[in-house]
């Protein structure tokens, strides 16, 4: 295990060094770099963006089954799968910033919201459902807040000020936490469906695009959501989640790998239909983008990415080695990262098909 940490600590650092060169690039060139115009307005960033809230919302999902129904099962990662939904939301939030050509202007989404926009409505569902993860981690976290700020060093600091000088960790005051806990939960569950739901519905309703036009896309993102963040929290509870090699956290990460797999089968066989009926109905503009998934010069991201490493590969794992929490969690993190294909076989496909032929050549 040790060794599995330095490793995922060294990809974390040349991440890092990665993400630096990016961010220079970004606030040295703009977007010059990744060639924006009026045609294709969206990319790489805004596949990131809606994979993490994608994450973010199948993690704090997973938390409500602790918080929200009880599921004693999983009480020991309640906390583990609210962190890992906090984190989600703000590199996806940082994603959309980096998008943004106009970044200084982000506020007015919120304080000159058009609410005829499905954009505008989302907003102010992130807004809510960040607060709302905010607190919630809080409440948690506070008991450990007060047992680690008795601590000397730097992180004893930092946790006793996050206490916010509620330090009575007697069982009324940790039973008072828990009814919090419970609906704020409760709350979060028609709030994350709706936030994430709103993504998917922010592409379906736009009908000049025939490929993202469908009824079944906020269905497709919410299932997607709890995919990819149950895979990932597969992962992360194998890696970071208490009790490490007891057979609680054994059979913790086997159960967590059923929900993933369970959820695979059924965003594939969503995935199934919105092909093979797309591909039938012989709608021109949507045969194309999907032709172009299927078939075009990236067709090897679907294929071998996303079937292969994501989809039959974990799969087989989770069968053949279904009694081991090594395999199942790196079937976890396969489906987890190449989760991000899907996303962007959503946003770029979408867009590189003009509206009208000819469109891209029009000067």
């Amino acid at each position: 295990m040790k060794k599995l940490e330095q490793l995922l600590w060294l990809i974390a650092i040349v991440g890092f060094v990665a993400g630096a060169y990016g961010l220079y690039d970004r606030f040295a060139n703009g977007h010059l770099n990744v060639s924006y115009g009026s045609y294709i307005p969206w990319g790489l960033w805004i596949g990131a963006y809606i994979y993490l809230v994608g994450v973010s919302a199948g993690a704090f999902l997973i938390s409500a089954l602790v918080y929200a129904f009880g599921v004693k099962r999983l009480e020991k990662i309640g906390k583990l799968a609210l962190f890992t939904a906090v984190v989600s939301l703000a590199i996806a939030m940082f994603s959309v910033f980096l998008d943004l050509g106009r970044p200084e202007r982000a506020w007015r989404l919120m304080f000159a919201t058009n609410f005829g926009s499905m954009m505008g409505w989302m907003i102010w569902l992130y807004a809510a459902y960040f607060v709302l993860l905010v607190t919630e981690l809080w409440f948690a976290l506070r008991g450990d807040f007060v047992a680690w700020s008795n601590r000397k060093d730097f992180a004893g600091k930092l946790t006793g000020f996050l206490t916010f000088g509620q330090k009575d960790v007697s069982a009324n005051a940790l039973a008072r936490d828990k009814k919090f806990l419970r609906v704020l939960g409760t709350i979060g569950v028609p709030l994350a469906i709706a936030f994430h739901g709103g993504v998917g519905a922010l592409f379906g309703v736009v009908g000049a695009r025939p490929y993202w036009n469908s009824g079944l896309t906020p269905i497709m993102f919410l299932v997607g959501a709890l995919c990819s963040g149950g895979a990932l929290l597969t992962f992360v509870t194998f890696v970071f989640g208490p009790n490490h090699g007891s057979s609680e956290h054994k059979e913790t990460v086997l159960f967590l790998g059923k929900i993933a797999l369970g959820l695979l089968m059924f965003d594939v066989m969503l995935e199934w239909a919105e092909y093979s009926i797309g591909l039938y109905s012989a709608i021109p503009a949507d045969v194309a983008s999907m032709k172009l998934v299927l078939f075009g010069p990236y067709a090897w991201v679907f294929w071998g990415v996303h079937i292969g490493l994501g989809v039959v590969v974990p799969i087989l794992l989770m069968f053949w080695q279904a009694k081991s929490p090594f395999w199942v969690a790196m079937a976890g993190l396969l489906i987890a990262v190449t989760f991000f294909t899907v996303r962007l076989n959503i946003v770029i496909p979408g867009l590189a098909v003009p509206e009208m032929q000819g469109l891209g050549e029009a000067k």
